[in-house]
Parts: structure tokens; C-alpha cells; sequence
């Protein structure tokens, strides 16, 4: 079965600037699950993805505006720490969540004050030519359920 719309697909890849500096990989874990078509991933790397078969092996490298946009200077903001999501001690530099009324987002810690806050709200990898390899691993029709709930469920999927 090739990736075409509402389809489960399973996945490891390795993500790196374009001078090869690996920022992450999922070879060291579980594979990663999406349902094509749904806007769940990049949409040039979903593009990237159809089509492709079990086994396949390919690579794709990806401008700023097709990943994750450019960096906007204007994007600080300072919120309260009870609305991160960390673990360990807070410092300088260290990349979390927020909470939104969209989801958790990730932040990057510019400064921090004793109940504040100051994050850069562009995404870490904004700005970035990235190149993907990827290996498809599976590929299955997904379920009535998985297409009305818009994401996969079970393993690398939603577990509800």
C-alpha cells in the first residue's frame, strides 16, 4: 500500500540543519505515527510522503518558509512560569511548552524573573533550511474512528 489520504503511517527519521548537524532522530526509539492528509506533520514533508511504500528510504530539505517559517524578532512575550511545562530548574536558553488556549507550544527561555517569565515564542527550529531522511516503516488504512478524530490512535498514536 502506497501514502495517499487517510492512511496510517509509520515512520523514523532524522532531522539536521542542511550542514548536517543532526537536531533529532527517532532511530533510537519508537517510530513516529501520523494520518496522511489531516495536517498532523509539515505539510511540504506530508507532500514528501505520498506516494512512498514500506521500506522506501528518502530524503527531502526543506526551506524556512516551508518549515517552520522565519524568525520574527518581535516575538517575545513575558507570562507567568505557573504556565510552562518543564522539568527540572528553569535557566536561560532552555526550550518548553506553554500553555495556550490552542495546546501546549514550544518556547525558548530568554530571561527569567522570580514569577515570570520573558520566552521567545518562535518555534526553535524557525528560520532553518531542515533536511528530513526518512524510512517508511508501515502503511495501513486508517479507522472510521482515526479519520473522524483526525489523528492516529495506539502505538505512536493518541492512546484514548
Amino acid at each position: 500500500m502506497s501514502i495517499g489520504p487517510d492512511c496510517v503511517v509509520t515512520f523514523h527519521y532524522r532531522l539536521s540543519q542542511v550542514d548536517g548537524a543532526e537536531l533529532e532522530t527517532s532511530q533510537q526509539g519508537e517510530p513516529l505515527a501520523y494520518l496522511h492528509g489531516h495536517g498532523n506533520i509539515l505539510p511540504a514533508l506530508e507532500q514528501a510522503m505520498a506516494g512512498h511504500e514500506p521500506g522506501d528510504r528518502f530524503s527531502v530539505t526543506l526551506p524556512p518558509e516551508q518549515a517552520y517559517g522565519q524568525r520574527r524578532e518581535n516575538a517575545q512575550q513575558r507570562v507567568p512560569i505557573k504556565h510552562l511545562q518543564f522539568k527540572g530548574k528553569l535557566r536561560a536558553g532552555m526550550a518548553v511548552k506553554i500553555n495556550t488556549d490552542h495546546g501546549a507550544r514550544d518556547v525558548r527561555i530568554v530571561k527569567l524573573g522570580r514569577f515570570t517569565a520573558d520566552v521567545d515564542t518562535n518555534h526553535p527550529f524557525a528560520g532553518m533550511s531542515l533536511s528530513f531522511e526518512v524510512e517508511i516503516l508501515g502503511v495501513r488504512a486508517a479507522s472510521a474512528e482515526e479519520v473522524a478524530h483526525r489523528h492516529v490512535h495506539g502505538p505512536g498514536g493518541h492512546q484514548h
